[in-house]
């Protein structure tokens, strides 16, 4: 079965692959979950990510926004001690201000989907990459994503990181075109 190249690393990678990359996401909890998590990559392989995404859930109340928002000082000296997630501090500090700035996002908007998916005009950019050298690291549209983010106060959120949430949620198939998962994925955003 041909798949991206990348997720052929190990199974855990195969499976996020196969299930959920690439498929347009719109329960903003979710949204928010990745958006945090692609932060928390940041100079770091995502299976790492995925290996500590079970902790991450635990240690961030299932990333709801309500309750880290509330998190207290010594909340946050455990959370640098938990060793089930990256324990980088400014990394978790953007946890906590990331979801201040979320739920103001929510509120403005509507919803977090809402919002997100308007640098995409609401529906996923689906490209036609024959080879992962092929794919970019970053889009007019990710760059946009960014610089209204970090002006709306988010952390950790540059170019580079806005894209791969990009290609995580759905909102452009970076799938390249001999994948298998391309065009189910792409079917699924008609």
């Amino acid at each position: 079965m041909n798949r991206c190249e990348w997720a052929n690393i190990g199974s855990l990678d195969m499976k996020y692959h196969d299930e959920e990359w690439g498929v347009p996401v719109h329960d903003d909890r979710l949204l928010f979950e990745m958006l945090i998590l692609e932060g928390a990559q940041a100079g770091l392989s995502w299976t790492t990510i995925l290996k500590k995404r079970a902790a991450y859930r635990e240690a961030f109340d299932n990333f709801n926004a309500e309750k880290i928002v509330q998190y207290s000082d010594t909340k946050i000296e455990q959370l640098l001690t938990n060793s089930g997630i990256v324990r980088h501090k400014l990394k978790i500090n953007a946890t906590v201000v990331n979801a201040k700035c979320f739920l103001e996002i929510q509120k403005k908007y509507g919803s977090f989907d809402h919002y997100i998916w308007s640098f995409v005009g609401g529906k996923p950019i689906i490209n036609k990459w024959e080879t992962l050298s092929d794919i970019p690291a970053s889009s007019p549209e990710s760059d946009v994503m960014s610089k209204s983010l970090k002006k709306k106060g988010f952390k950790f959120v540059g170019p580079t990181i806005c894209y791969a949430y990009m290609q995580a949620v759905g909102m452009v198939n970076d799938h390249v075109i001999s994948c298998f998962r391309y065009s189910e994925v792409t079917g699924s955003q008609d």
